[in-house]
């Protein structure tokens, strides 16, 4: 699941994503729409804007990781965030990685593909 308040940002990871055939990609513009979509589909790996309108992506990532339901859904910062410190706040609230903008198609799979080996996505 991406959740990201950029569109281009957005479009940018659900193609990388989609164009390898074997991911399913929710996409959430907000991070209460991805609470809700997280608690009914329970996604194996999350990408959390955390600089977002309204409920920033950390404290998203903290109230996910509270829920006994949530809580083993692994959660990557996705974030342009990235100056000293950034990365030991996103983990502090729960991340379970940290991914910092611009998105870069080989990381990005690199980073789902250690998920996947460790047996978190399909």
């Amino acid at each position: 699941m991406l959740v990201e308040d950029s569109p281009t940002n957005m479009k940018l990871a659900v193609h990388i994503l989609k164009q390898t055939g074997e991911y399913e990609v929710l996409e959430a513009v907000r991070a209460d729409i991805g609470i809700t979509l997280a608690r009914e589909h329970m996604p194996e790996l999350i990408f959390m804007d955390i600089n977002m309108s309204g409920m920033d992506g950390l404290t998203a990532t903290r109230l996910l990781k509270s829920d006994e339901k949530t809580r083993n859904i692994k959660i990557v910062a996705l974030t342009a965030l990235a100056m000293n410190g950034d990365k030991e706040r996103a983990i502090e609230a729960g991340c379970d990685g940290y991914l910092s903008k611009p998105i870069r198609y080989k990381e990005l799979l690199e980073l789902v593909e250690t998920f996947n080996q460790e047996g978190h996505c399909k």
